[in-house]
């Protein structure tokens, strides 16, 4: 008498819809086929609709045009244009904007071949980000979830976090410092910041108009720092032979200490932390089939032709800054860009430069002031719409790069406007006490400290990328080779030292000693956060001899229980407080502690026998609910169960 019944349920792939699939349903949830390279991870029970405002950026996938195999193809560049640019916006922010033009200030055009060097480096470690989730169809913080324990893990993220609201305090300083340049100081700097709250939701509304056009808007916003700070190089017209010189020639005669530490804030300021990241959730927004070990190569060429592209741009903005300010500050005094801007049309700026004879200290807003006294106030209201591109242009990015950590490492999914909300207030807050109970300078202080900041945070993201992709177990033949890896190991290296060399230097400044114990602490979880992922990246390059029973899945990769297991436990929590019908409260139906069952026994067998059918169909088609341990155990008993008598399932309990 139940055949039919269980028939229809078996074909519903949703709980909720279990009554009305008595009459008919949809077909089961099928699994994917294994696609080549790919982390096979377990795949949960069917997810909830989520309406549009829960949709992430790979909501919409871009199909790639097919061509002949081994031709370039211009259309195929053009499908595959976008990611790219989006990462590169990082290197445009204005902490890389303040990094320039004060080295250009401090050492004139010597420390370009810096800049050059360390954006080819920045293009090594997004090209390893773009290969990894090309290869597996996961970001970096969904294969960390995979790999590291919890504690680490744990601690991984909250460090990421950490670099995205810098960055994103690095964008409200540039926007507030851009809004008092253009309102000639009418909008003080605490009101500016408080104005970048309305942008947040400018851009959650430009989000609703398709992938496509909102990286169409980011490109817009990136031609308009190159005309701006292009119109900048053009009227400062820096000596070109000099800088051709700077450029190729890695040298830095008579230079020293302050010039020395430049050069070490450029390293910081390009490669960016939560950017590897970002890239590698990014380039998922591409339709590849990763089962064709072809069409893999494939979008890792375009990507990479992409990402040279996006990077070249904001390497040639960059050399405009440190070319301008290279020809227009280098060597130049307080007394000297005093009487520069008092004999202008903007002299009432010239009170913001002290009179005495040290070289001067420039920032994002000096630089912008002594632009307009040199060249006219045209190129001072140029350089803030400049400023003020470069600091909306990372809003978006930031958020999706916090959405995308927090998904691949705590299985957590928010909403944009949550995710920007959270981002953006952490960023406030600081930002907006030190504008109104401090001045003009230390809100440019803190900018430089978040440079420094992010430069202390990027082996959290190098460490991470260089052990996957180097693990045969998680990228197959798409593993990086030997070159690669003495590559990114070099990177690795000097990264360490500019972060040593940041903190020696930074330690004889400390205003009391009681700081010392603080710093003491801080350094003690970071030195071994750091040593741990080190450990684990020897491990992934083949370090046998270091390798504990716990951490063998480094060196061999995951089998595919153990996968389970992770993939399980990191959704569980999702699971249950998502899906409408949980697996909690149908154990509590199976285990007779609801109170439908209270009301069967009441009510007669009717009731009760719709609600026996009903349990022993979703404990039999919902397997995964009951945990990892016992799922394909019950896949294959469910056709003998069904077949003899389906209400044995009430006594099973699920297991833990």
């Amino acid at each position: 008498m139940y055949t039919h019944g269980y028939k229809a349920l078996e074909r519903s792939a949703h709980p909720p819809s279990i009554l009305g699939s008595l009459t008919g349903a949809k077909s089961p949830q099928r699994l994917g086929r294994s696609s080549y390279g790919s982390i096979p991870s377990l795949p949960g029970p069917p997810a909830p609709q989520q309406t549009s405002s829960q949709d992430t950026y790979l909501s919409e996938k871009i199909p790639i045009p097919s061509t002949k195999q081994g031709t370039f193809s211009l259309r195929k560049l053009w499908a595959f244009t976008g990611p790219g640019f989006l990462m590169s916006i990082a290197f445009l922010d204005p902490g890389n904007i303040e990094s320039d033009l004060q080295a250009g200030a401090v050492a004139g055009f010597k420390l370009l071949w810096v800049l050059l060097w360390a954006t080819v480096l920045g293009l090594l470690c997004q090209r390893l980000a773009a290969r990894l989730g090309v290869v597996t169809g996961k970001d970096l913080g969904e294969v960390c979830h995979l790999y590291y324990p919890k504690v680490p893990r744990t601690l991984l993220w909250l460090t990421i976090e950490l670099a995205i609201v810098g960055s994103d305090m690095q964008e409200v300083i540039g926007t507030a410092i851009s809004f008092n340049l253009l309102s000639a100081g009418r909008i003080p700097l605490w009101g500016g910041v408080l104005i970048t709250i309305v942008d947040t939701f400018f851009f959650l509304f430009l989000d609703n108009y398709g992938l496509r056009k909102l990286e169409a808007f980011f490109g817009f916003l990136i031609t308009i720092m190159a005309l701006t700070f292009g119109y900048e190089y053009v009227v400062a017209r820096p000596s070109q032979g000099a800088l051709l010189q700077g450029l190729f020639l890695p040298s830095c005669p008579g230079c020293g200490q302050p010039e020395l530490l430049q050069a070490v804030g450029i390293v910081g300021a390009i490669i960016m932390p939560h950017n590897i990241y970002l890239h590698s959730a990014l380039v998922k927004s591409r339709e590849v089939d990763r089962a064709r070990r072809a069409d893999i190569r494939e979008a890792n060429m375009y990507f990479l032709i992409e990402a040279t592209i996006a990077l070249s741009v904001s390497f040639i903005i960059n050399l405009f800054v440190m070319a301008v300010f290279g020809q227009a500050f280098y060597q130049q005094t307080n007394e000297q860009a005093f009487n520069i801007c008092a004999n202008s049309s903007l002299h009432n700026y010239a009170k913001i430069f002290p009179r005495d004879n040290q070289t001067v200290s420039v920032d994002i807003y000096q630089g912008g002031v002594i632009l307009g006294c040199l060249f006219g106030p045209v190129a001072l209201y140029i350089w803030a719409v400049g400023l003020l591109a470069a600091g909306q242009s990372s809003t978006m990015t930031g958020t999706y790069a916090g959405q995308f950590v927090m998904e691949g490492f705590l299985r957590l999914r928010w909403s944009r406007f949550a995710r920007v909300l959270l981002t953006r207030s952490c960023a406030i807050l600081p930002t907006v006490l030190v504008a109104v109970f401090r001045d003009l300078k230390d809100l440019s202080g803190l900018n430089d400290l978040l440079n420094v900041l992010q430069s202390l945070l990027l082996p959290f993201a190098v460490l991470p990328i260089l052990t996957f992709t180097s693990m045969p177990a998680v990228m197959q033949e798409f593993a990086n080779g030997r070159l690669s890896k003495a590559i990114t190991s070099c990177i690795m290296t000097l990264i360490c030292a500019i972060n040593l060399y940041f903190v020696v230097s930074y330690l004889p400044s400390l205003p009391h000693p009681a700081y010392f114990g603080l710093v003491a602490v801080l350094a003690l979880g970071y030195l071994t956060l750091t040593a741990y992922l080190a450990w684990t990246c020897c491990i992934a390059h083949g370090a046998a001899f270091l390798t504990h029973s716990s951490h063998r899945h480094f060196l061999y990769g995951l089998t595919e229980e153990e996968q389970e297991n992770v993939a399980s436990s990191g959704n569980k929590q999702r699971q249950l407080v998502s899906a409408p019908w949980n697996a909690r409260r149908w154990s509590r139906i199976a285990s007779g502690q609801s109170r439908t069952r209270r009301l069967g026994r009441a009510s007669g067998p009717g009731l009760l026998g719709l609600q026996r059918r009903v349990t022993a169909v979703f404990c039999a088609t919902q397997p995964q609910r009951l945990g990892p341990a016992g799922a394909q155990q019950e896949e294959r008993r469910r056709p003998l169960d069904l077949r003899r008598n389906p209400a044995r399932l009430l006594a099973r309990r699920p297991q833990k």
